[in-house]
């Protein structure tokens, strides 16, 4: 059983919105049997896309999984893919998806090429060390130019992107495309057969020199990773065999040294099956991958598992799903050993063991059920009540941590109220199931105004969350204007020394703290914590309380009680009392410390900065810009691509509520853009003062 396992493939398909990432996986599922008719993202009956919102709006909100087979070469493979959202404000699911698959496919419109969205996922799959294959999409469309896209994802991505197919024609005139390995012309037989007939044939006249100096480049390339291949080339170019450039090829790709690029028009049903071949030939199998690394908490050394079932269990959670019939799913990436059901397990974060009541292979949103499941495999189980995205579940008895996930803080807040009273139960519960699901949403409670804020990471992505809450758990409910995510900084330091004492009769209460308090270094969010005590004057124990406490009084500012964004707080000096000293004086004597210098380090307010991209047409160029620099936007580039302008800007998220309907109506509906989150910055100390002013008066 274990050497199926070369047979395996763990996918992703990855994109900008809008270049055909469902419509691509929906041609998968149909060329391999799993859909006996294609679904389409426009007419809302794709497979994939099964949640309403996503089938009203024809985006990808989740990142839905399935298995499918692919005979390659005699032998039969097992796919399991991942469809991940387009869309930045959904980034989280892409995020967590690249983060246990073992390879991806990027796919590019043929038109727009290089999109910003396609930049944040690249990079995303660049830190997980994801190997790649890029497939250009939409060659069937007007201005589709397949070498400019190839152009761009090695200038952008500093990527080694080597063609392996180049296209016959584009756009009207898009029959097929050349396979540079076989040296054969690729033909697809009209839509009556949906695109499952291709015929292989002689390469056409006029297109042999082109085919001939990209198959030149593809040898080159191939011969240049290999010094064995190297010195055959330079003897005698024509001794390399196809054999030779898919084996080289294959590990160049799996070393991150190279990205086929393959392309096609998956609407067409042109290029689907071939690239199905380049998913077996080229992404490595959980076997190549190798083991996963972890953390053994009993001695904190690196340990490894590999991928066999007959190894300890280690898996990692990586999405938690609410399905209507079955509670509680939990995605589980398998790495080592085999998950049965009725096993116990030891959740790492919570030290509690687990029982798995049933496992299932995943097909969108239906389900297999399964008896167990193997290392290498992804699965969803049923029965972990406290578990979380990034949580490791591993052997009792062999326990591992597996690197967790990290997530972006949301920057948009809403405040929300269930229409009727009796619906505020509902609501809390509802909140906390999303809650689970999704690691940038966010629920607390405002404690000066009673109101429930939920958080996220961008306009849509709360109205969807405030969509479910109405269709899947029936609860209407009110919204405020939405809120920015405001945080405090500290500009300068100061030397402060608190001590805490507290006589109550009987055991007091005694803590004495000597701290530096000051802005963090560059690049660093959170707490900087430097412990400089020497000679026991506080006991190891209680500075672990000041740290806590430190932590805590974060979350609330000196000027508006937003949350400070980063802080250094070092350690110089204190005392303790042998008999009133305890953790929670240590603590209480941070907060109040905190509270008590923060004021003196002259204070500031950050907005969070979105970067933002705008493509529109020539005549519109000089209003978007005005309209940027009204909304204290910083324009920082402009180029120009496919008969249209590409406005780079960075904006203040608080400007720019509401920003596509105002585009629309300047650019006559023509012009498209996207925003994500990049950084935050100062706010300026006018606007500064207005919004603590408006905070103030708020509550006083």
């Amino acid at each position: 059983m274990s050497n199926s396992l070369e047979y395996t493939r763990n996918i992703g398909i990855m994109a900008h919105i809008d270049a055909g990432k469902t419509t691509t996986t929906e041609r998968i599922l149909f060329y391999t049997g799993v859909t006996h008719r294609i679904g389409e993202v426009h007419n809302g009956n794709a497979q994939m896309d099964w949640m309403i919102q996503e089938q009203e709006r024809g985006i990808t909100i989740t990142s839905a999984a399935t298995t499918t087979f692919w005979k390659y070469r005699d032998n039969e493979y097992k796919i399991n893919i991942i469809d991940t959202p387009g869309h930045v404000d959904f980034t989280v699911e892409v995020e967590r998806s690249l983060r246990v698959l073992d390879g991806a496919i990027a796919v590019f419109c043929a038109v727009g090429g290089v999109e910003p969205q396609s930049e944040t996922v690249w990079r995303q799959a660049d830190r997980y060390r994801v190997p790649k294959i890029a497939f250009v999409n939409k060659m069937d469309r007007v201005g589709a130019d397949f070498f400019s896209v190839v152009e761009q994802i090695q200038e952008k991505f500093g990527a080694n992107a080597v063609p392996v197919q180049i296209p016959v024609g584009s756009g009207e005139d898009f029959t097929g495309v050349i396979d540079l390995i076989e040296n054969k012309a690729v033909v697809w037989f009209s839509d009556e057969t949906l695109g499952t007939r291709y015929e292989l044939h002689d390469i056409p006249e006029e297109l042999k020199e082109e085919a001939e100096e990209w198959r030149a480049k593809l040898v080159e390339a191939v011969a240049e990773a290999d010094d064995t291949l190297l010195e055959r080339y330079f003897e005698d170019p024509g001794s390399i065999t196809r054999e030779d450039m898919l084996s080289v090829m294959r590990k160049s790709v799996i070393d991150g040294l190279a990205v086929p690029v393959l392309c096609g028009s998956a609407f067409k049903n042109k290029g689907i099956q071939r690239l199905l071949d380049a998913i077996v030939a080229y992404l490595p199998s959980p076997l190549e991958v190798g083991g996963v690394t972890g953390i053994n908490p009993r001695n904190n050394e690196e340990a490894i598992r590999m991928p066999d079932e007959n190894e300890p269990l280690a898996a990692l959670a990586f999405k938690i799903a609410t399905d209507p019939f079955v509670g509680r799913l939990a995605f589980l990436r398998v790495y080592s050993g085999m998950l049965k059901t009725g096993d116990m397990v030891l959740n790492m974060r919570t030290g509690k063991r687990e029982r798995i009541n049933r496992l299932f292979q995943m097909h969108a949103n239906k389900q297999n059920p399964k008896q167990s499941i193997s290392a290498g495999d992804i699965c969803a189980a049923v029965g972990l009540k406290d578990l979380k995205t990034g949580d490791t579940l591993c052997a009792i008895h062999k326990p591992i941590w597996l690197e967790s996930m990290e997530f972006p803080e949301p920057v948009i807040g809403v405040a929300i109220e269930p229409k009727t009273q009796a619906d505020m139960d509902k609501l809390g519960i509802a909140l906390n199931k999303l809650a689970e699901e999704d690691p940038t949403f966010q629920v607390k409670s405002d404690s000066d105004s009673g109101q429930t804020i939920i958080s996220g990471m961008g306009e849509l992505h709360l109205e969807i969350l405030i969509d479910r809450l109405k269709r899947e758990f029936k609860i209407e409910c009110n919204q405020g204007k939405p809120q920015v995510a405001y945080k405090e900084a500290l500009t300068s330091s100061v030397e402060h020394r608190e001590v805490f004492k507290k006589q109550t009769g009987g055991k007091g209460k005694f803590a004495d703290i000597e701290v530096e308090i000051m802005p963090a270094e560059d690049g660093f969010t959170g707490l900087q914590f430097i412990d400089q005590v020497r000679g026991g004057n506080i006991p190891r124990e209680f500075i672990s309380s000041v740290e806590k406490g430190f932590k805590m009084a974060m979350s609330n500012g000196p000027l508006a009680g937003f949350p400070l964004y980063n802080l250094k707080v070092v350690l110089k000096d204190g005392s303790y009392h042998p008999v009133d000293s305890d953790s929670l004086s240590f603590e209480i004597a941070a907060r109040q410390a905190l509270r008590n210098s923060a004021p003196k380090c002259r204070p500031v307010l950050l907005e969070p900065i979105m970067k933002a991209e705008v493509v529109t047409p020539e005549e519109f160029v000089g209003d978007v810009v005005s309209d940027f620099n009204r909304r204290r936007g910083k324009v920082e580039g402009m180029e120009s691509k496919a008969g249209s302008r590409v406005i780079k800007a960075k904006v203040p998220l608080a400007e720019n509520f509401g920003y596509v309907t105002v585009l629309r109506t300047l650019t006559s509906g023509r012009a498209t853009s996207t925003m994500e989150y990049s950084h935050y910055e100062e706010v300026p100390e006018e606007i500064s003062n207005k919004i603590i002013e408006q905070i103030k008066g708020k509550f006083y």
